[in-house]
């Protein structure tokens, strides 16, 4: 080691261990006042305060006391204090027990001054008391603390003096805490707090005397021997006014003002012992190692945690009598000041090593006391005390002072982030502040600096588990088994998996949810004025568990540690477990009941205690309550120089605890969802507090004013929020990596991957050189080089070899340079002589290529590398001066490998004229001006070389200036960009279509092909306006006259490419035909081949209708097509041709005869399976066959059992939902999942994704089990026990409220009551339980309180009265296959409902009578349908995804007519406005919830962004419609077109239909 660098390791020890101290500020002492909660005395000379009684006595002396009183004289008593000319002109000790921090004659009349007290528990005050480092041997931990404070206080003067006041007051501050065992006391005395140092005896009879004030203890006399009385013991810190003076000046605890002292124990206690600090003599520093630590003074170290040197940093030695403070060794202004927030009160500064043996004492000492044998003896009790000191010597002490005033600031700026940088995480800025530096991550992202996560994005934990854990009395060995754990930030579902759990003790830990609850705390949901603990930790803690299990006092320890982030971003936790467990019987189930906890943090410590209650049921021991009690500490690094304020509470609220062991596959789960918030507050009810959000998981739901919210995609994510994904920025060059590194992309990130020969640097970004010459991998005869990314073994003189072997020369091989040299001089010619002007290459002594190769008849010179290939740009002409190969070169840069590929000479060396050759400057990168040395052509290029937009000139225009900002590019300009307009060699080509854009970068609404000159309009993202295409010489159309939207023909025919891409007519494609309206034309012709067939509104031909060329055309307007069969509905529903009309592979179509009946013998086209089915397209079971196996003949009977299996509720239920999804299913829909069997299938999924949970056997949800995106939940295949889940009678259980929504889900009708318009989810409840139902369609007959639905499983419609204990009564049974959307007509006594699957409207009596058809035909899906009394009208819907409509009849089913076709998708839900006369629709197609007048005027949007809606009903001026994207009922109001109120039942499954039920018919009525 130099001695530069022995100088930079000493200042560093010195940066980490140098301090200099100036007395606190006013600012630094503990919080007082009214805003503090204090008490405040009232004014006058002798005033005492009401007594203050404690919760828990404190000890002073070897005494307990249960009460303090705090007196304006300066002292707090123990007991009530006699009249103050008892004692206030008299020294120590006194007749009473006082806490003296200035006991004079104050006075506090005519406002001069407040005094101020208060008793806390607050740990902000709690954590301030730190004595370890004054008492290092203490066991300490205040439970409570006595603060009083005097502020401005002035001395009593006599109104008699002819002087005025003198207007000098004092400022200081008493600090008792105390625990269970001991007390201590902190006196306070701020920079300018002390201006008058005694007072006047109230006797003084004129004379002017000045006594000075007293500062001690007393522990007041003492009773013995029941009526004596001696005594007590005292202390005292001052003797006289220049020690008072002292008292700001210097301190025992290293920071002048603060003196801190032991007054009392439990136990035993002789007299006040005054804190005693010794200096570290160990400063060594490790630079490789340095951490950011704590302020702690026990961690030591790391600047960023160490509090400054500021300040007065040297004291003399004050021996016994002496009072006075050097007063020229101070340093000088611009010092910086120590702030008392940064460290404990009591922490030390560190100075330089001194030698041992060196004590500091009080500016004046303890009084002695006089043996009888006349000598002085040490007072009683009194510990030796610490000098703090350097040396005697004065000169040495000088040229101490001299070098620390000399070099402070240097040391100080060596401190900061300039060194320590890449200690932040590279998300992260790194801020100085004067006593250090302190990481903090930047916007997007948060943690605590040095770990920084994406905000919004789901976290991920690994992790193993070790340990011993004893069930009852059996220990059981967990071997380093794995841990996952995933986080919905979003809305604070925590789920925890541990894979290989034994199972006697996967049954026995279901109740420690507390492993799991770390990371519920971790990344809990963010209330306001709160912070998860990552914000707190960061990725590096500990965290020490204990819990006790009652009755059986069991205990379990357990210790979690964090060890970072990997390079995944995800968190590596390890848990190591070890203690008693209660045994738990097999197939036990463990509920734990919802909580709350609350959080207490200290600096660098986070706590809590609490006591969870769960349930235990079990077939042998029945159903059990129990509990355990868990105490637990998180210990992280903290970083306290920016003087923000942390959290001193915080409560984190768990409100669902799903825990359970799968015996199977050895999986313990805990499922938890996390709240955290300030310890008291209002219930918040936003969506994005309460978790309701449908936000994404990878997105932030921001909250907004009341209901309001909005979705932010989470950092390194884009979308709307609703839906986001991963942003690449490796692909789109958003990442910072440095050379000789690889972007990979990560979820939300991205991380620098350094090439092989490099390691990755301090700031995560840049790669550095990796010496592998370190590791001797050469041989023992070679000698190592060490290169960028790389190295070489060269064989010593006289050997030879690779370098990884070398061998003593001899008759070596010939090296490959040889060998080719060798091969070439050989020659081709017939007599072995080299052919003239072939190239032969050179070889050193060593048979290597030399570095320098030339052309001995071109004289072109080029450097090789050791295998003789051509370093790129080397290449140079004969009478060029050649470049020197011995240079190392670096890597090549993009632009270098560019320029490089680009060809510029012909195979005999000759250049090639008319290529564009990238420019690069002498680091490689590209020029930001590009220019093509052939056309003349200017361009600027960004980083990557990529033309700038806009700033291409011609030959003989001046160039633009590349250095100008640009703004980021539109989609219009990257479009036309990525248009290739000119050939590799520069010249243009022609019959492209390049987008136009305007001055802003948007579209131009009119484009133009420069070739075809066809023209048309486009929306804003460029897209083609249907039917404004004109072709050349036709005036082009207005593009800014609105458009109508597609309709699916135009979408069809728009679809069809007719044009190549240079704009000429393709031939041979079938392009649909469209008539003014948009609309099919009943004929299609295709225009190559000359067939013509009839189609019918969507577009599909209509069987036996197609003609060859030549042959009459059938009549499509012809009456007499008979209605479409199940099969014929069932096989055109089927998607077969994509929207650009491509044929979609993979799909089945069913098959159907002349008659449109299913074929017995189905089979799919592509997996070549086939099968058997009924007359209803139901496979018959066995008959399934693969392909390549001969089918089965489905005309002969298969063998079944006696009564062939019933379709089952799942299947009929997945069979339905199929129909609503169009036979089509979006990878996010749910469709049941059924066994074999009929059965539900355990786990159930929404779709492709991951977000799973477990249903019973009647497919109703296991409560607490969802899983998203990390493992499936594993769930029982069996139905959990009777006792466990009952299944309910299916009768009705009234609802409790006048006004009620009734809502169908699944297989139960729920109330939903309201408290005016507002939904009250504390009172809802099911009204009625239909087990193996689906119910859909919900009514509601006011007039008889009856309740009426639809059942899709049973297919019926049925009906109960809502009276208590009421059971079902069907009222149709037959001819029913799909029944949807009912409605009843209270005042004529009918009953309206759709069936989705014949496409018909039916309706009858109230008792099922009087059936008949209204409509069978012109229906496609028909699915909501409402009457309304009043008018006797009916309303329905038709979501034909071709040509939606909603029509309306008379109940009678005349005038039937279209009231809105145009501008809607999939209208779902439908009601009526009863206030307005308007029909109102929800729409899952264009998202939009819109109202009209029935004859389609008037016609508004009341929300324009809807979510799934299914059903809906209006009530005062408000709309409640079922979401599916939800799963919950939602309120839309009116009048302010906002959401105002949401409910998500606890078990969470599609919402079906949705009435209203009141006590008395409303307005209107529409049912």
């Amino acid at each position: 080691m130099g001695s530069g660098d022995l100088l930079s390791l000493s200042l560093l020890c010195w940066c980490c261990s140098v301090r200099v101290v100036t007395a606190i500020q006013r600012a630094d002492i503990f919080p007082y006042g009214n805003l503090s909660g204090d008490l405040t005395l009232a004014e006058g000379d002798d005033e005492t305060s009401k007594v203050l009684s404690l919760p828990k006595p404190f000890y002073f002396y070897d005494s307990h006391f249960s009460q303090l009183y705090v007196a304006t004289n300066g002292i707090i008593s123990a007991q009530d204090l006699p009249m103050e000319k008892q004692y206030v002109d008299d020294g120590l000790p006194t007749d009473f027990p006082v806490v003296a921090p200035f006991l004079a004659d104050i006075d506090t009349s005519r406002g001069r001054g407040q005094i101020y007290y208060r008793l806390t528990e607050t740990p902000s005050v709690l954590n301030r008391v730190e004595v370890h480092r004054g008492f290092p041997d203490a066991r300490f931990t205040p439970t409570h603390a006595v603060v009083a404070t005097w502020e401005n206080v002035g001395a009593y003067e006599e109104e008699t003096r002819s002087a005025g006041p003198t207007n000098k007051v004092n400022t200081f501050q008493a600090v008792i805490a105390y625990d269970e065992i001991d007390s201590y006391a902190l006196f306070l005395y701020p920079e300018d707090g002390l201006n008058f140092f005694g007072t006047r005896p109230k006797e003084s009879y004129n004379v002017e005397i000045e006594l000075p004030a007293r500062v001690g203890f007393s522990r007041g006399e003492i009773t013995y021997l029941i009526f004596s009385r001696t005594e007590g013991p005292h202390y005292s810190v001052t003797t006289n006014e220049q020690s008072v003076k002292n008292l700001y000046q210097v301190g025992n605890t290293g920071v002048p003002g603060v003196w801190l002292f032991h007054i009392g124990n439990r136990y035993s206690f002789d007299n006040i012992v005054p804190a005693s600090f010794e200096e570290y003599s160990d400063n060594t520093f490790d630079a490789e190692n340095q951490e950011e630590e704590d302020d702690y003074p026990l961690t030591g170290g790391d600047p960023e945690f160490q509090p400054a040197p500021t300040g007065d940093d040297i004291q003399e030695s004050l021996e016994p009598g002496s009072h006075d403070l050097p007063s020229s060794h101070t340093v000088d202004s611009d010092s910086v000041k120590y702030s008392i927030e940064d460290v404990p009160l009591t922490s030390e500064p560190r100075y330089v090593s001194e030698p041992e043996g060196r004590q500091y004492s009080p500016p004046n000492p303890p009084e002695t006391v006089i043996s009888p044998e006349g000598g002085a003896e040490q007072p009683q009790g009194q510990q030796p005390q610490k000098i703090h000191s350097f040396v005697s010597s004065n000169n040495v002490f000088i040229f101490l002072s001299f070098f620390l005033s000399f070099f402070l600031s240097f040391f100080l700026s060596f401190c900061h982030c300039s060194r320590f940088q890449q200690q932040c995480s590279q998300n992260a800025l790194c801020t100085d502040y004067p006593t250090g530096f302190c990481c903090h991550c930047q916007p997007g992202f948060y943690g605590n600096g040095r770990q920084c996560l994406p905000e919004g994005a789901p976290q991920r934990v690994s992790g193993k588990v070790n340990g011993v854990v004893t069930v009852g009395l059996t220990p059981v060995e967990l071997n380093n088994i794995d841990l996952h754990a995933y986080i919905v930030v979003g809305d604070g579902r925590a789920y925890t998996a541990i894979s290989e759990v034994p199972e006697p003790v996967g049954w026995a830990l279901m109740p420690v949810s507390p492993i799991g609850e770390l990371f519920g705390w971790l990344f809990a949901l963010e209330l306001p004025n709160s912070q998860g603990g990552f914000k707190i930790t960061g990725a590096e803690f500990t965290r020490h568990a204990e819990v006790v299990f009652h009755p059986g006092n069991q205990h379990l320890s357990i210790t979690q540690t964090a060890r970072g982030l990997d390079d995944h971003n995800h968190l590596t936790v390890d848990t190591v477990v070890n203690g008693n467990v209660p045994f738990l019987p097999p197939g036990a189930t463990v509920t734990m009941e919802p909580f709350k906890e609350i959080y207490q943090f200290y600096p660098s410590v986070a706590t809590s205690t609490s006591v969870r209650e769960y349930s235990v049921v079990s077939a042998e021991r029945g159903s059990e309550s129990l509990s355990f009690q868990l105490k637990q500490n998180i210990t992280y690094r903290d970083c306290r120089h920016d003087n923000r304020a942390g959290p001193e509470t915080l409560q984190i609220t768990m409100e669902r605890v799903f825990v359970m062991y799968v015996k199977e596959e050895r999986i313990l789960r805990y499922a938890i969802t996390n709240k955290i918030g300030p310890s008291a507050g209002p219930e918040l009810v936003n969506p994005c507090y309460s978790g309701n959000h449908d936000c994404d998981t990878t997105a932030q739901c921001v909250p907004l004013d009341g209901q309001d919210y909005q979705c932010q995609c989470a950092t390194g994510y884009r979308g709307d929020g609703r839906n986001c994904y991963d942003v690449d920025e490796c692909a789109e060059g958003l990442a910072s990596c440095g050379a000789h590194a690889q972007c990979v992309n990560l979820p939300g990130s991205h991380r620098c991957q350094c090439q092989s020969g490099y390691e990755i640097g301090y700031d995560g970004r840049t790669c550095v050189d990796v010496d592998e010459c370190s590791s001797s991998p050469c041989h023992v005869s070679a000698r190592c080089i060490n290169g960028l990314g790389s190295f070489q073994c060269q064989c010593q003189p006289g050997f030879y070899g690779d370098g990884f072997y070398c061998v003593p020369e001899g008759d070596r091989p010939k090296t490959q340079c040889e060998q080719h040299r060798d091969s070439l001089q050989s020659g081709s010619e017939p007599q072995g002589q080299p052919s003239l002007g072939a190239f032969i290459p050179q070889c050193d002594s060593e048979g290597q290529y030399r570095p320098l190769q030339c052309h001995g008849s071109t004289g072109h010179c080029w450097c090789v590398d050791s295998r003789g290939q051509e370093r790129a740009g080397t290449r140079t002409p004969p009478g060029t001066p050649p470049v020197d190969c011995d240079k190392p070169e670096r890597p090549k840069t993009h632009c270098e490998h560019h320029r490089d590929s680009v060809p510029t000479t012909s195979p005999e060396g000759y250049p090639i004229l008319g290529a564009y050759v990238p420019q690069c400057d002498a680091d490689g990168q590209y020029r930001p001006l590009q220019c093509h040395a052939s056309t003349r052509h200017c361009w600027c290029v960004d980083s990557s070389g990529q033309e700038r937009a806009g700033t291409r000139t011609p030959a003989g225009v001046p160039p633009k200036d590349c250095d100008k900002p640009e703004r980021p590019k539109t989609h219009c300009e990257h479009h036309r960009d990525s248009v290739p307009t000119t050939s590799p060699e520069g010249y243009p080509i022609l019959g492209a279509y390049v987008p136009q854009c305007d001055a802003e970068g948007q579209y131009r609404p009119l484009q133009c092909h420069a070739s075809t000159r066809h023209c048309w309009c486009v929306d804003s993202s460029g897209q083609e306006r249907a039917g404004t295409r004109t072709p050349a010489g036709v005036p082009p159309k207005d593009c800014d006259k609105p458009e109508r939207p597609k309709t699916h023909c135009e979408q069809h025919r728009d679809s069809v490419q007719t044009t190549s891409p240079e704009g000429y007519p393709i031939v041979g494609v079938y392009v649909p035909q469209c008539d003014a309206d948009g609309q099919y034309t009943s004929q299609q012709c295709h225009g190559s081949t000359g067939h013509c067939w009839c189609v019918d509104s969507r577009g599909q031909e209509r069987a036996g209708t197609r003609t060859p060329p030549g042959t009459p055309s059938k009549d499509c307007d012809k009456p007499g097509e008979r209605p479409k069969t199940l099969c014929e509905h069932h096989r055109d529903s089927v998607p077969t041709t994509s929207p650009e009309g491509y044929p979609i592979l993979g799909a089945y179509i069913p098959q159907c005869d002349v008659d449109g009946q299913y074929r017995p013998l189905q089979c799919h086209a592509s997996t070549r399976h086939c099968w058997c089915v009924d007359s209803s397209g139901q496979e018959r079971a066995g008959t399934r066959t693969p392909a390549g196996v001969p089918p089965k003949d489905c005309d002969k009977p298969v063998s079944v059992a006696p009564t062939q299996r019933p379709e089952s509720v799942c299947e009929r239920w997945r069979a339905s939902l199929m129909e609503h999804y169009n036979g089509n299913p979006e990878p996010h829909h749910y469709l049941p999942q059924c066994e074999p069997d009929g059965q539900f299938s355990p786990v159930q999924c929404y779709g492709e994704t991951n977000y799973c949970w477990c249903v019973d056997q009647d497919g109703r949800e296991v409560p607490g089990t969802r899983s998203h995106d990390v493992v499936k939940p594993a769930c029982l295949p069996t139905a959990a026990p009777p006792t466990v889940h009952p299944v309910p009678r299916p009768d009705v259980t009234p609802p409790p409220s006048d006004i009620t929504l009734l809502y169908a889900q699944g297989q139960k009708i729920g109330a939903l009551p309201l408290n005016g318009t507002r939904l009250d989810p504390s009172r809802a409840k099911t009204l009625l339980a239909l087990h193996g139902s689906i119910v859909v369609g919900v009514a509601y007959d006011c007039k008889e309180n009856q309740v009426y639905w639809t059942d899709l499983s049973a297919r019926t419609i049925s009906r109960a009265s809502m009276e208590p204990g009421a059971e079902p009564e069907i009222l149709i049974n037959t001819d029913l296959t799909s029944p949807e959307g009912l409605a009843v007509d209270v005042s004529r006594r009918l009953m309206f409902w759709v069936d989705s699957a014949p496409d018909k409207i039916e309706r009858s009596n109230l008792d099922g009578s009087g059936r008949r058809t209204l409509f069978d035909t012109d229906l496609v899906n028909p699915r909501a349908i409402i009457v309304v009394s009043s008018t006797g009208t009916l309303y329905w819907t038709d979501w034909n995804r071709e040509a939606p409509k909603i029509e309306s009849s008379t109940v009678d089913g005349q005038n039937r007519r279209v009231v809105v076709s145009d501008g809607i998708g999939l209208p779902n839900a439908l009601t009526y406005d009863s206030s307005t006369g308007q029909v109102c629709w929800a729409d899952a197609g264009t998202k939009r919830l819109e109202c009209v007048f029935p004859d389609n005027t008037s016609r508004r949007v009341i929300h324009p962004n809807l979510n799934y809606p299914f059903s809906m009903v209006y009530y005062r001026n408000h709309f409640y419609y079922t979401d599916w994207r939800r799963d919950g009922v939602i309120a839309v109001s009116k009048d302010s077109s906002q959401f105002t109120d949401e409910y998500l039942p606890d078990q969470r499954s599609h919402l079906y239909g949705i009435a209203i039920a009141t006590t008395h018919c409303l307005s209107g009525e529409i049912l």
